[in-house]
């Protein structure tokens, strides 16, 4: 049997009816390794990790003009906007910035937080900021994601990389960490235990989300919900659970070996992550991301776009609600983008900025930076649209009618498994099994199949493979597979 990944795979030449890339010319002279985009409506902020920031008028023109917003900054790695500020992470300070003489560059900078430590290592890096939206329903930020902060927020928030390797000036705390900071630069550290978190964004609900990287104490790529007082498993910082900024309890030894799910019931306050973004079967390394909640992406809206820094690629996500904390699948959408994806953000035409840099990092692709964007092109797919869970299964969703005579119980494949918590680095399936389909049943609008599963494990991350299916039009899947993290199985209605 072809595997998941190779399947998806040949499917890429489909991917571009759907969603077509269009380069952004980039003048010569500038480096653009992207680590923030700010979309407003009359230009486009590009921060760089070698400390400019690049503003852009007219960016969906044929010509559009670059000039020189600011430079001199420690690795800018994301913009915001708020109240006629320019809001950056830098490596050592949350700050804003304006351009106060109307002369086109940066003239004030305020440090609105600092006093988190550094240790010189070059891996200790700061993303956000993410706003604490002061209205879950405002329009404007349900609209545009992480691109434009409510008109009032209550609370910033930035995440800490872990360093590796030599720290030259002694071990810093609060690495690994999310961090809480107030409008008067006062912060506790709210979340312990991440390892290299990408990207952080609040949701259209207003809760709460970021990425992680594989690697020690991290099996695989996440996307989480993150809640104060949690531990996400990683112990390199949870010493600093001691000093009195923090609001997390001190998880005591962290067990090297078990099973996440084994984990997660002996060590205090552990939080597994919303969705297990599976290596090389749907991404590798997760960044940024935004919530489509304006169907810019046609049928996928409401559902998350996540960059890939190592795959050139963006992936989806669909949540749910099960037990009180969100759960749900990654899916693929986009690949062959030209290098790793840092940064995305909704440009004003609905089409999706995809800002890129390799540096410190190897990725897929032709060339080492740049931008491009995505682009719908108006067409639906037949496609997988989302996965929800069942009590005895699960839902599979469509985005066009299921042709009934390509429905049985042979149509689908499904394994589960787990994976090691442990200090290695990343994990292998661990105790993998194939699932039996049971019944398959089509809806009478086509739109959905239920599964009856025999075997369904919590805590298990559960694959979903589709051999043969045809919609009423005759259409192929776009895409055969998705990923679906079970944390919670639904109870009988």
């Amino acid at each position: 049997m072809v595997t998941a990944f190779l399947a998806l795979a040949l499917l890429l030449p489909q991917e571009e009816a759907y969603f077509e890339l269009i380069d952004f010319p980039v003048p010569e002279h500038i480096s653009m390794e992207v680590g923030g985009i700010l979309s407003q409506k009359d230009a486009l902020y590009l921060a760089t990790r070698r400390g400019e920031i690049w503003k852009v008028s007219q960016p969906l023109s044929p010509q559009p003009r670059f000039e020189k917003w600011a430079e001199g900054l420690q690795e800018p790695l994301g913009l915001m906007a708020l109240d006629g500020w320019i809001y950056t992470i830098q490596r050592g300070e949350l700050s804003r910035m304006k351009d106060t003489t109307g002369d086109g560059r940066m003239d004030e900078l305020e440090t609105i937080a600092d006093g988190w430590h550094l240790s010189g290592n070059y891996h200790e890096y700061a993303f956000g900021p993410a706003f604490h939206p002061a209205s879950a329903d405002s329009a404007a930020y349900q609209s545009l994601g992480e691109t434009l902060a409510p008109e009032k927020p209550q609370d910033f928030w930035i995440i800490l990389n872990k360093p590796f390797g030599n720290e030259p000036f002694g071990k810093a705390p609060w690495r690994g960490w999310a961090l809480q900071i107030q409008a008067d630069g006062q912060w506790r550290g709210a979340v312990a235990g991440l390892r290299s978190p990408a990207g952080i964004s609040f949701s259209p609900q207003g809760d709460l989300f970021f990425t992680d990287n594989q690697g020690e104490w991290c099996a695989s790529g996440k996307f989480s919900v993150m809640e104060t007082g949690e531990f996400h498993g990683h112990p390199w910082g949870i010493d600093s659970c001691k000093l009195p900024e923090s609001a997390v309890q001190h998880p005591g030894k962290i067990p090297d070996g078990p099973s996440v799910v084994k984990a997660k019931a002996t060590i205090p306050g552990f939080a597994l992550p919303s969705v297990w973004v599976p290596w090389d079967l749907c991404g590798r390394s997760p960044s940024g991301f935004v919530w489509d909640a304006a169907g810019n992406f046609g049928p996928y809206q409401g559902q998350v776009m996540v960059g890939d820094q190592y795959s050139a690629e963006v992936f989806r996500v669909d949540l749910e609600k099960v037990g009180g904390r969100w759960q749900g699948a990654c899916f693929p959408l986009r690949r062959g983008l030209k290098a790793g994806i840092t940064r995305v953000a909704w440009a004003q035409d609905g089409s999706l900025w995809c800002g890129m840099t390799t540096r410190g990092w190897p990725s897929l692709g032709t060339t080492t930076e740049g931008i491009q964007r995505i682009r719908w092109t108006g067409k639906t797919p037949f496609d997988l649209l989302r996965i929800r869970a069942l009590a005895d299964g699960f839902r599979l969703e469509f985005t066009a009618p299921v042709a009934p005579n390509s429905v049985t119980v042979e149509s689908f494949s499904l394994r589960s498994w787990t994976y090691h918590h442990w200090s290695n680095y990343g994990s292998a399936p661990l105790d993998e099994q194939d699932l039996t389909v049971t019944s398959a049943t089509l809806s009478a609008d086509g739109m959905h199949v239920d599964l009856k599963v025999k075997g369904l494990r919590q805590g298990f991350v559960h694959e979903v493979e589709i051999n043969h299916l045809n919609s009423r039009s005759g259409l192929a899947l776009l895409h055969n597979a998705g990923w679906y993290t079970l944390n919670a199985i639904p109870a009988e209605k």
